[in-house]
């Protein structure tokens, strides 16, 4: 078994209008994970346009700020920081930062998924 290390500082940032979203264990660094694992920042009013994972589960686990989980049916549902949120394999979700500061949160996708499709923009940092 070989052990993987990396750090957050050398993550990949991939970026849409006022968010950003730090691969910290994805397909590209660690093909033999069974998940990938990102840190997203969404300024406030930015939004995460609605969509969907056909084939993966995301777990998110929300760190600082405020926001709307936007569902297919225009339904909204607050989160806030502490809350866990599950979003099964094909269900349609989004976010919108309605807070003041900056919206925080960890997504756990499984099996992996490479986000780059998601994304207008990819730098490394």
């Amino acid at each position: 078994m070989t052990i993987d290390r990396a750090t957050v500082a050398a993550a990949t940032v991939l970026h849409n209008p006022g968010k950003r979203s730090a691969q910290l264990v994805w397909p590209e660094a660690a093909p033999d994970a069974r998940a990938t694992i990102t840190r997203v920042t969404m300024d406030p009013g930015s939004v995460s346009s609605r969509h969907r994972h056909p084939r993966s589960e995301q777990i998110w686990i929300v760190e600082a700020g405020e926001a709307l989980l936007l569902s297919e049916t225009d339904e909204v549902q607050p989160m806030r920081a502490g809350d866990i949120i599950r979003t099964p394999p094909g269900d349609v979700h989004g976010i919108e930062n309605t807070g003041s500061v900056p919206f925080v949160y960890l997504t756990v996708t499984t099996p992996p998924e490479d986000m780059r499709s998601f994304y207008v923009d990819r730098n490394d940092r």
